[in-house]
């Protein structure tokens, strides 16, 4: 794996509260609020993601639940899709912090060479026991410069 690749989940894991779009408060007597935050694929940056995720200012840890829609934004083409990993598991893109327990939100793409798909998925992990909880947007590289070029490996 190259050395730029290893580095973008950190980049954007710095990055990660600038990258917030908007904010809704769900009500006056409570601290909880919805973040949506918005991020670019790092590799396919034709892909625009926005997340949508709880956060309980005042609480040690915010819940699980989040949502994920991605879109294609711009030029997608081979060279991009070369590049990505194509494993099952494929490639942690964004990770936020949701407990001083341990606690994270992750976004992993995941290619489906069958189908000529990018899918992106939104869930929450924990230290001691996952989540069932998450949310699932693909991207199809149909009338892209990339579909039909590409493999899964």
């Amino acid at each position: 794996m190259k050395p730029i690749y290893l580095a973008l989940p950190l980049i954007l894991l710095l990055g990660c509260d600038s990258n917030e779009v908007g904010d809704v408060s769900l009500g006056l007597f409570t601290t909880k609020d919805i973040k949506l935050d918005a991020f670019t694929d790092p590799v396919v940056t034709g892909v625009t993601c926005h997340v949508s995720s709880i956060e309980a200012n005042l609480d040690f840890s915010d819940p699980s639940d989040s949502a994920i829609a991605c879109r294609q934004t711009g030029p997608i083409n081979a060279q991009m899709i070369a590049t990505i990993d194509k494993s099952a598991s494929g490639d942690v893109l964004f990770s936020k912090s949701k407990s001083i327990f341990f606690k994270s939100m992750k976004i992993r793409r995941i290619f489906d060479a069958q189908h000529q798909t990018l899918m992106y998925v939104s869930y929450s992990t924990k230290e001691t026991s996952g989540s069932f909880k998450h949310s699932l947007s693909t991207v199809p590289l149909w009338g892209t410069e990339a579909y039909g070029k590409t493999s899964g490996d």
